[in-house]
């Protein structure tokens, strides 16, 4: 497993930090697809630091494609920065569909014409 480390003395909020460390380590291959994190609740008494600082990053990375939250599994690495950027992408290309009105049916039916 990683090393998350945090400066409480640096101007970037904690959760912010813990974020890129572990984005960090999933780049760096030190984390790598499927690999289960520790407990949020273990992170956050290593790093002394409260429990929903913890959550708080990792649903930072979520959110961004790096880790996948399951019942029962834990929290995993879902995959790499290069995934998490088409899960950007595809995230922005949804909200601008339904910004125009566009169906999730429709958006489905143009992306599978694309494929």
């Amino acid at each position: 497993m990683f090393d998350v480390k945090v400066d409480r003395t640096e101007a970037i909020a904690l959760h912010d930090q813990m974020a890129a460390e572990i984005r960090r380590a999933i780049a760096d291959g030190e984390a790598g697809p499927g690999e289960r994190l520790p407990l949020a609740k273990d992170m956050a008494a290593v790093l002394g630091v409260n429990k929903n600082t913890v959550l708080r990053a990792l649903r930072i990375l979520r959110d961004e494609g790096l880790l996948d939250f399951q019942r029962g599994r834990g929290i995993t690495v879902a995959g790499t920065p290069q995934r998490s950027a088409v899960v950007k992408r595809v995230r922005d290309l949804v909200e601008y569909c339904r910004s125009q009105g566009y169906r999730p049916d429709e958006v489905i039916q143009i992306i599978r014409g694309l494929l």
